[in-house]
């Protein structure tokens, strides 16, 4: 038997006469860049997670840069982040000119420790940018009251946790811009790259839509009028102006989600409940099993409505543990080996081993076992009576 970390070709097999007409329709239209499918989405899944604006981009990464860049954050900035997340979160920040300050994360939730922000916070601070980790939800009320009281931008990156809900909400956009992944793994994921920026201030979205296709267009005009605005500065009367694509007004990028994904998703969307409630379902099964063994299991916040994108397992051997597993034949996922502050790509930050313990911890104690939706009840008792006999031998 061999059980995959995460089973893509499964999604796909369960509603594959969907997706495939949807694919299909898009390549007979011709239109395969933006128009309907992808004005839909972005209408559809802001709505679903309780956003104004909702605008597509290439990836999750892009939806990062187009976030901090709409908000004016770039070189000579700090922002305030995790080391415990996937190299994105960071490597945006770094790719707008401004310097990732990491803190440390909670030792039982995983997500950022609200009572490490205050301390890190200098002259050069613009943003504090928490990550929902593996599904579960940072403490938002408390990170809120902090960037309210030192008027700071609050970017959340959502990669990990579509259909998270916080305090009975799925309000992800509780800060200024909140980011999302639809990398084909995750909870809510395309068949290729995609991301999404949701925000509910109307001058953020005008930047984020302008600045994904090369700053052009009546939105990157509207954009950069502003900036000369709050630079108490007199806007240019010699500017060429126009609203089609050949009017740039922004050095931007070209981001944009190609149409047969948006129409993809756009099917995804009406199955994600469902998709979610499968990965609690094994959850709870996996909680279960392992409550009176050495395993410490994912913790939920009384808060927190847990999707599940990782079920992640804690114990001292962990290393140990995954070759024992995968000699069974089940694949385990290591997130992450190395923590981001200890990274090669951000040496010149000066940070050290011992200065963030927790993360440090996590990264060599923690270890992914398969929850995807559509793992077979006899899949999931193998993956239990392995995990638990290798803590025997």
């Amino acid at each position: 038997m061999k059980i995959q970390l995460m089973n893509v070709q499964r999604q796909h097999e369960r509603y594959a006469s969907e997706y495939e007409e949807a694919a299909l329709k898009v390549l007979r239209s011709g239109g395969y860049i933006g128009g309907e499918e992808v004005r839909k989405i972005e209408e559809e899944f802001a709505e679903y997670e309780g956003a104004k604006y909702g605008i597509s981009c290439g990836n999750g990464t892009d939806a990062l840069v187009l976030a901090l860049r709409a908000l004016g954050i770039g070189l000579g900035d700090e922002v305030i982040t995790v080391s415990w997340t996937f190299f994105a979160t960071a490597e945006s920040i770094a790719a707008v000119g401004a310097t990732p300050v990491f803190i440390d994360v909670c030792s039982d939730t995983y997500c950022m420790d609200p009572n490490l922000i205050e301390a890190a916070i200098t002259e050069k601070t613009k943003a504090v940018l928490p990550v929902h980790f593996y599904g579960n939800s940072c403490e938002m009320d408390d990170i809120k009251k902090i960037c309210k009281k030192h008027n700071l931008y609050l970017i959340t990156d959502c990669a990990q946790s579509a259909g998270t809900r916080y305090k009975g909400e799925r309000r992800n956009t509780l800060g200024d811009v909140s980011c999302f992944s639809f990398f084909p793994t995750k909870n809510f994921g395309c068949d290729g790259d995609g991301g999404m920026v949701l925000t509910d201030n109307e001058d953020i979205a005008k930047a984020c839509r302008s600045l994904k296709v090369h700053g052009s267009g009546k939105d990157g005009l509207w954009t950069l009028k502003r900036e000369y605005k709050l630079k108490n500065q007199e806007f240019p009367d010699d500017i060429p102006m126009g609203e089609s694509k050949y009017y740039n007004y922004l050095i931007g990028y070209n981001s944009r989600l190609d149409a047969i994904q948006a129409a993809i998703l756009r099917k995804k969307l009406v199955h994600l409940e469902e998709f979610i409630d499968g990965r609690r379902v094994n959850a709870k099964l996996y909680d279960e099993a392992f409550k009176s063994s050495e395993y410490i299991t994912p913790m939920v916040q009384e808060d927190s409505y847990h999707s599940y994108y990782i079920y992640a397992l804690k114990h001292n051997s962990a290393s140990e543990i995954v070759d024992k597993l995968k000699n069974e034949g089940i694949q385990c996922g290591i997130y992450y080996p190395v923590p981001l502050h200890l990274q090669g790509a951000f040496a010149h930050l000066g940070y050290k081993k011992g200065d963030l313990p927790i993360t440090e911890e996590l990264s060599k104690t923690t270890f992914a076992i398969p929850v995807f939706p559509e793992i077979y009840e006899e899949e999931r008792n193998y993956v239990i009576e392995k995990v638990l006999k290798a803590l025997e031998d």
